[in-house]
Order: C-alpha cells, then structure tokens, then sequence
C-alpha cells in the first residue's frame, strides 16, 4: 500500500493460482486469467449490480439497485478482490482459488449480509486458432444429438475444444458467445450460480476414450468421403462391367452433387461367395471370372469417369492354402500345430514376424501406387466381431503363439503396416473400426456401425434403427478422431416405403458422416434418385457434445453457422410403430427462449409459420420430420432450399437484405433446377427478380407468404439471384 497526500492507493493484484495467473487493475475493474503454458488467456471488466444502501442490519430501505466498484483488496488479503457499496463500504468479497489444474472465482456476502447482487464478466477469450465451442458436461435425460458446421455457439456450450492438440479450455458457470467471447452472470445470493471456473483439460479424447489419438490429416481428407460400393446390394455377384456400369451412371447423375470415390468389393481370387476367410486376401490374386482385366486396368476406367478408385481388403489373413504352405512361419498355429482361423482367413497372419509386416506393406504399396488406388476400406478391424484380429490378438492362449509373444499390440503392427504401404496421400477408412483401437492413429474414416444389410438380404427397419444407434453412440468423435462412416445410405423403392428412406437419408447425411450410396442406381426410382442428390455433398460438421451419448435419442440438431447467419436443421425421428408427437424446447438446442424463428419442413415441404419457446409436430411411424429453424429477421429471408437436406449449408454461400433488396448467392449444379424458398413477412410485394446466367422461375406458396424460386444453369456456377421489394 501506498500513501499520497490524504487518498490511499492500493496495488492491483497479481498472483498465481496454481498453473494460472490472475491480475486485476482498478483503472477500469479489468481482470486477466492467464494459463501457464501460454495458449488461454480471458480477459474483461468486472461489473457488479447491488443495493444502493447496505446497512448494519441488512439492505436498507432504499431497495433500488446500482452499480457498486469491484476493486483489488483492502485489507491485505492477496487472494480476492473487494465489492464497495455507494458508501464506500466494503460489503462483498471475489476470492480466487485453485480447483485442481483449474481456476474459480468465488462471489460471496461480508459476514451476515444477505443481499440480492449480479457480477457480470463480458471477457474477451484468447485461445488456439482452431478451437470452436461445444459442450464437455453431459446432462442427465438429453434427448438431443447436436452437431454444428461453422463456428456455431449455443447456449448449452461450456468449453472450446481444439481439434489439433486435443485440448479445450473449459468455462463452467459462464457460457460462450460469439466470436471467442464469455458471458458470466454471477448472482451473490444464490450457492448454485455464484462460482466461475475456468481450467485447460489436455488429452481430452486421448485420456478417455482414444489412446491412440492424433490429429485428424485434414489435408489428406478435408472432409467425410462420399462415394459408392457394391456390396450392400451386389454382395459377391459385381464384377468390373456392374462397377462400370454403375459408375457411368453415376457420373451423370451424382458426381456433378459431389460424389467422389468408387470402391470395388469382392475382387479378390475365390471370392465368388461368402464367408470371407475363403478370400486370398493376402497376396493381390484377382478373381478372374468377374474381373478379367485386372484391377489396375478397372482403376484406369474409374479415374475416367472422374472418380477415386477405390479397394476393399481385409489382409490380416486368408484363404489361400497355397499362399499359406509358402509363408508357413508367416502365420499363428495352436498348441497342436494346426492353424488357427479368423474371420478373415483359415490361416491368420503373424504380424510379429517382421517379413508378414513386409508383405503387408509390398501389397498395399502395388495396390496403391501401381495399381493406383487412392481409397483403402480394409476390413476386419477392432470394433464388433469376436471373430475379427483386434479381438483374437488379445485372447492369451493365442498371445503365446506369437512369434514375439512379448509384443504388447500385435493388432497396431499391422495398422501401421497398412498405412506405409498405402502411403501418406491416399485415405484409409477402417472398416468396423473404433476409437479405442490402434486404428485411430493410422485410419482417416472409420466404419462405426454393423452392415446395413446382411448377405443376399434388402435393407430392413431394423438394420436402419442399429445405423442409428451406432450414429448416436459414436458420434462424438466425428472429426475430431477420424470420420464417422454409419455404413451406406440404401433408399431403394423395392425395400424402403419413402417415409423410411427419408429416415435412412437423415441419419447419415444430417450429421455430417461418411455418405456412400450402395444400390444398384440405375434402378433407382426418380425420387429416390433425388434423395442421393440431396445427401451430397457432405457438410462439413464437428460434435457439439464431446462425450458418448446413447439409445435412439428423437432430435437431432445440426447448428449451421455462417458468416451471413446461423439457422438449426432438426430432425424428429419416431423410431417407434405408432405415431407419435415429438417436440423439444429452444433450452435444448442451446437457444434463448425468446429467439424466434420461420420454420419449414422438408420432407412434407410444409410452411410451419413463426415459432419461439418450443415445438412440436406429428410423425408417423418409422418416420422423420426435418425442420429448418431460421432466426426472424422481418423482412424477406431465405427459408429453404430442396437443393440439400441440411438447408443451405451447401448451397448459400452469402444473405444480404439492402434499401429493399434481398441478395442471395447461390451454388447452382449445371443441368439440374433447384428451388430456394423465400419466407414473405406481410406488408412485402416482389417488385421483381433476377439471376444473371440463370433460368428462373417464381411461384408464390402459402397464401402468399412463401415465394419459390427456381434456379437452372447449364454448367454449375454462383448465381447471385436479387429480390427486390
């Protein structure tokens, strides 16, 4: 403390706390909570609202509130910060303190006062680049899976994550606001809402769920592929002429949307039936009868049409007897000497001996690099069967027939194998991959739910409510681990009535996740045709919830944030067989009660007016609902679009309303109309509309309150379409 003249100047505080450091400055109440390691830092003004007059007994008659100072210590304790009254009185206290590797803040009264007060800390929040708000608390009876593309914030988020380091900086008792900013109200009377903690978690993914963790290559695969295969619906019957046939097909009508990768299935030599461990799955040996070319001549004819070749393999063992009394040592033997099977081969493969690992890696090379294949699904991983290596590696009675048995992880050793050979520019999905396994540290997708069908059967309601399942379950490492693949998208008219189809397309396209067709396409019926379009491409989404959730949860949210604006796509599932109203509150998708929105849904392409607080609607049995939610601006706005089924996310790339005018920036697929929906608040009449480079076509919906525009261009383009009112 010092002295000048008759007015005491305190010092601003500063000290630790723990790996953190707090400052504060009286000249503008502005407090700093700096971490150790240098990446977080939260800055701001502290303002505290109380009673204009605090008395010996209490709160004075004058109950009327104004703002008191917060200012560092008065009486030499270091470890908090004082709240002065009107009357220059010390009533109240902040006081700082370590919460394991984290930092609190803690608002109380002086001795009995018992006074209503609010402490608001609007921060500023300096942390990694790539960090993007979400949520690390879950919430006992959450009914909502919540996924955001964009730097979305939600009311429900408390941390930011950042996918590059595995770290989040973790804000409990305030909430995230846009643009890396917190907002804390902290009410000094009230034990549950007086605290506000801040503490940096390391390894989040890493020190739970994902030992193997490591970032995402987001340069090698910017976002989930999409694609096709044959095996949902071909099983072992599709040879080079289906995979062309269906490629040309394709070419026409789903890559100009964003198809990108064609996988051949079942190529491998005595592959011409089921089960897979009769394959010669180790030694590039085709199946002659269905692919007489070869494979890197089918390769060369799928690069043609424009898309990624690509190769399924399932190597940890094989079929082949010759292959095997070649490569004897190569291979696990039980105690009497008889080989030991898998469900990827009669006879499975060693990896502790280092010339199997070789091999591993010379195959994957040819395949990749002569052949010239860029998209590896290989099979058998760690996730569900007992059957598969991950599995049987770990049983000790076969961990002593290692050739190294003192190999703690048999498995890894032929992840990384597979990813040397395929080399760093190619991408690895793991088929029935999981995230607790090695495959996380070498794989780029992963096949978290079981086959959508089973061999030489259609897609049944049962296969879809497991995708679902699985999708829920595992979504939370989406992006942040590798890209989620729920197996492929099946719509087809022979199995599906459209009500299922439309749950089969929101369950994988909703959320962002791997999205491969996988029926024979050219049977499609036109608007099951459509459908695909409308899942591709993917949009680009991260968890908004970082932990695992479970059970067929009945609202999904996609959060879209753009720099023009955010809007919700919801999904309402009734999973069960009779029909149901499902609903959810703003609360729950981490919404102010009072923000109101225009809502449309998709699938019934029905105007569901202005909304606020809550909603609910009918669903059907085995059935969705998908509703766009666009935040009220009351004048003309876009609404929709049936270009894709998350709304916009693809298809707007800019929303400006200027002197009466509604600009919108559109992507356009060349030779294929789409129609954008403009909610009409009344008291506005189109004067006229225009899109350079485009056909267009208005028609008014909705007694008046929707206009429908479609947009045509010969060759895809970004058309600015005006609406001027």
């Amino acid at each position: 403390m010092a002295v000048a003249g008759s007015t005491t100047v305190f010092a601003d505080l500063s000290m630790d706390v723990g790996r953190w450091h707090v400052s504060f400055v009286d000249e503008g109440a502005r407090l700093a909570l700096a971490h150790a390691d240098g990446a977080a830092k939260v800055e701001g003004p502290l303002r505290f609202e109380g009673p204009a007059a605090v008395t010996g007994a209490g709160v004075g008659k004058d109950s009327t509130m104004c703002e008191w100072r917060v200012v560092s210590p008065r009486d030499g304790v270091p470890n908090r910060l004082a709240l002065v009254d009107a009357r220059d009185n010390v009533n109240g206290y902040i006081a700082f303190q370590q919460e394991g590797e984290g930092v609190s803040f803690l608002l109380y009264h002086r001795t009995a006062f018992a006074y209503e007060g609010t402490l608001t800390f609007d921060a500023a929040i300096r942390y990694r680049d790539d960090a993007y708000a979400c949520s690390l608390t879950p919430v006992k009876g959450d009914r909502v899976l919540s996924v955001k593309s964009g730097p979305a914030v939600s009311l429900n988020d408390d941390a930011l994550y950042s996918p590059s380091t595995d770290e989040a900086l973790q804000m409990v008792g305030g909430r995230i606001v846009a643009d890396h900013r917190l907002s804390a109200k902290l009410q000094i009377a009230d034990d549950t809402a007086n605290t506000l903690l801040f503490r940096v978690v390391k390894g989040w993914y890493k020190s739970r769920w994902v030992p193997y963790w490591r970032p995402l290559d987001r340069k090698r695969t910017p976002n989930a592929p999409t694609g096709w295969l044959s095996w949902n619906t071909y099983f072992d019957t599709a040879g080079s002429k289906e995979n062309l046939d269906e490629a040309r097909f394709a070419a026409k009508w789903f890559k100009p949307f964003g198809m990108e990768i064609w996988n051949i299935e079942s190529w491998q030599d005595n592959s011409p039936h089921l089960p897979v461990s009769n394959y010669h799955n180790m030694n590039l040996e085709t199946y002659a009868v269905q692919f007489p070319e070869g494979m890197k001549w089918l390769a060369g004819e799928i690069r043609k049409l424009g898309f990624k070749p690509g190769l399924w393999m399932a190597p940890f063992g094989t079929g082949s007897t010759n292959f095997y009394k070649a490569h004897t040592d190569w291979f696990l033997h039980d105690a009497a000497g008889k080989p030991i099977r898998c469900w990827n081969g009669r006879f499975t493969l060693d990896p502790t001996v280092p010339e199997a690992r070789e091999h591993l890696k010379r195959i994957f090379d040819k395949a990749s690099h002569d052949w010239g294949y860029e998209f590896f699904k290989i099979d058998g991983m760690s996730g569900r069967n007992h059957g598969y290596c991950a599995h049987l590696y770990e049983r000790p009675e076969i961990r002593a027939r290692f050739h190294d048995p003192s190999c703690p992880n048999p498995f890894e050793l032929c992840v990384k194998a597979f990813r040397e050979g395929i080399g760093d520019d190619r991408i690895f999905l793991a088929c029935q991959g999981h995230f607790t396994g090695a495959e996380a540290a070498y794989a780029d997708a992963s096949r978290t739910g079981a086959d959508i069908v089973h061999p030489n059967q259609p897609v049944k309601w049962s296969n879809i409510l497991l995708q679902a399942r699985c999708t829920v379950n595992q979504i939370f490492a989406h992006a942040n681990v590798f890209w989620s693949d729920p197996d492929c998208m099946l719509v087809n008219q022979a199995a599906l009535a459209r009500e299922q189809a439309q749950v089969e397309t929101t369950v994988v396209a909703l959320p962002g996740q791997q999205t491969f067709a996988g029926d024979k396409l050219a049977e499609l019926a036109p608007d099951r045709v459509k459908l695909v379009q409308q899942a591709l491409p993917v949009c680009p989404t991260q968890p908004a919830k970082l932990f695992p959730q479970f059970g067929h949860l009945p609202v999904w949210d996609l959060h879209v944030a753009r720099p023009f604006g955010d809007w919700h796509v919801v999904a309402l599932f009734n999973w069960s067989d009779a029909e149901a109203h499902i609903g959810f509150g703003w609360d729950e998708i981490g919404e102010p009660k009072e923000r109101r929105f225009v809502g449309w849904e998709f699938w019934g392409e029905t105007y569901l007016g202005t909304l606020s607080g809550k909603m609910s609607v009918a669903v059907p049995p085995r059935s969705v609902r998908l509703v766009a939610l666009q935040p009220q601006t009351g004048h003309p706005q876009f609404l929709t679009s049936d270009r894709h089924i998350t709304q916009g996310s693809v298809e707007l790339s800019d929303q400006r309303w200027t002197n009466g005018t509604l600009v919108l920036s559109v992507e356009t697929v060349g030779g294929f109309p789409q129609t954008i929906r403009i909610a009409v608040p009344e008291g506005y009449a189109l004067k006229y509309a225009a899109a350079p480079g485009a056909k267009i076509a208005t028609t008014t919906e909705h007694d008046g309150r929707i206009l429908a525009v479609t947009l045509e261009t010969e060759n895809a383009a970004t058309v600015l379409l005006s609406l001027n009112y």
